[in-house]
Formats: C-alpha cells, structure tokens, sequence
C-alpha cells in the first residue's frame, strides 16, 4: 500500500513540475477570466448553456489540480504550510457554489471572479510583486502618516487663509485637505484651484508649490524607494531558491569557501597533529640512547 501511494505520489510530483501542465493551467485561468467577462454582454445569453458546461468544466480542472497538488506532497499538512496553497485552495473551494441556484447564483459568480487571482500565485514574478508589496505596507505606514500630517497642517493654513476664496473648497479642514488631494494628483487643480485662490491671494503660489513639492516630490519618491528595496530583496530570495541568476551563483561561491575554509582548517589540524607527534617521538629518541 505504501508503495503504490509513493508511486501514485512521484507521478503527481513529475506532474506538478510539468512546465506544459503549468502552461496549461494558466491558460485554463484565462479561458475562466474571458469566459466571465463574457456573461457581462447580453448578446452571450443565447449560449447561455454553453457557457455554463464551460464553467462548469473549469471547475472541474480546477479541483482535480489542486488534487493533483495536494497529493504530490509527502504530507497533507505540508501543502498548507505554504500561503499561496491555502489561497488556491480557497479560491477553488469557493467556485464550488453552483450557478444553477437562483438565491446564490449572485454569490457563485462573484467567487468565481477571483479565479482570476490565481494567476498571481501560479507566476512566481507576480508573486515576488505582491509579496513586495505587502512586505512593503509597514514601511509606507510611516511614510503616509508622515503625509498625513503634512495635509493636516497645510489643510489647517489653507482653512484659514483661503476660506473667504470658495467655502466649497476651504470651508473647513476636512474640505481643504479633499482640496489638497486634488492638487496632489494634479486633477485641474490649476484651474479649479491655484488661478482663483491667486487672484485674491498673489502671493499663494508660495503656498501650492511647497506643497507640492513635499508631496509630489519627496513623499512619492519616498514610496516608490521602499517598493524598490523591498523588490530588490525579494529577487534576491527568489533567485537563492529557484538556484538561478547571480545571487544563487555568489551564494554558490560563499559555499565553496566555506568548504575550502573547512579543509583548509583539518588539514592545518592533522598538520600540527602530526608535527606534534614527531617532537614527541623526537625527545624520546634521546631517551632510550641514555638507557
């Protein structure tokens, strides 16, 4: 029984790392995507039944692969050890519900528009930029909060400085920031904003470009730093695992001198060992000729 399980396994195994069976899913993901675009125009009704044999084929495929996957694990719980397992398995779980059910065909096809997220997962590129992403998100915490304060205090100036102007735009504090988010993103702000706050107050370019620049400049190259280096590290434990580019080859190399280290030190050993026995043979030698 054990062996015929460890055979079944080897194959499901072999399967997995099938590059053709990986291109075969992902081009299954695609079909699922294009086919739920497709039920969002009214002229795809009349293959309304096509459609939902289709659906419900992919759905098949979807559940014996990630059967396929589950059981080319030596342990079922070594499958869940690894988050974006868990996430296919939700996902796949989730299109589960059937269509055909009038109270949660609502429901059954928005799990299935997540079937489409499964391609992050089955992309190792896609996975290093969400991983980034998210690894990320503390770091910018402090960043927005940073900018935060900045909208608060320039929100706060332009409350008061501006409020006579238009009070739709400085009416308040909660108001000048919404404004201020519209000049950060440069929606018309110019127009809508700068040339008739300046007409009554020349000097407030001074005001805007600060801004601006706080926001605009160094803030969004602040974020996009963090991004950056986070990336970076991921491409770095990508490679070290996938045993490819040039941070597995100088990993490679730290190994072989590590090794060389480790001879060179046994070899020194049995080096002083062997001189250490030679003096000893050496001062005994004058020992004997005495007797």
């Amino acid at each position: 029984m054990s062996a015929t399980f460890d055979t079944w396994r080897e194959r499901f195994e072999r399967l997995r790392a099938n590059k053709f069976f990986e291109l075969t899913v992902i081009t299954i993901i695609v079909i699922s995507a294009l086919l739920i675009g497709a039920k969002t125009y009214e002229e795809t009704n009349r293959f309304q039944q096509w459609l939902l044999v289709m659906d419900v084929a992919i759905t098949v495929f979807f559940l014996i692969e990630i059967l396929i996957r589950m059981g080319a694990e030596k342990r079922l719980r070594d499958f869940f050890r690894r988050g974006w397992n868990v996430f296919d398995f939700l996902i796949v779980t989730a299109s589960l519900v059937p269509l055909d059910d009038s109270e949660m065909v609502l429901l059954a096809r928005l799990l299935r528009i997540f079937r489409v997220l499964r391609l992050v997962s089955m992309i190792p590129e896609l996975r290093m930029l969400i991983t980034a992403l998210f690894k990320s998100i503390p770091r910018m915490g402090y960043v927005a909060l940073l900018m935060f304060i900045i909208f608060y205090i320039y929100g706060a100036i332009g409350s008061f400085l501006f409020a006579s102007v238009d009070e739709k735009l400085w009416g308040n504090i909660s108001l000048a920031m919404l404004t201020l988010f519209q000049v950060a993103t440069f929606e018309s702000w110019a127009t809508a904003v700068l040339y008739p706050t300046m007409e009554h107050y020349p000097y407030a370019w001074i005001y805007f470009l600060t801004f601006i620049f706080l926001t605009a400049f160094v803030f969004l190259n602040m974020m996009i730093g963090i991004v950056l280096d986070v990336m970076q590290k991921e491409n770095l434990l990508m490679e070290l695992e996938s045993g490819e580019g040039e941070a597995a080859e100088m990993q490679g190399l730290r190994q072989d001198v590590r090794e060389l280290q480790s001879q060179l030190t046994r070899m020194e050993a049995m080096l002083e060992g062997h001189d250490r026995q030679r003096n000893l043979s050496a001062q005994g030698e004058p020992d004997k000729t005495n007797r």
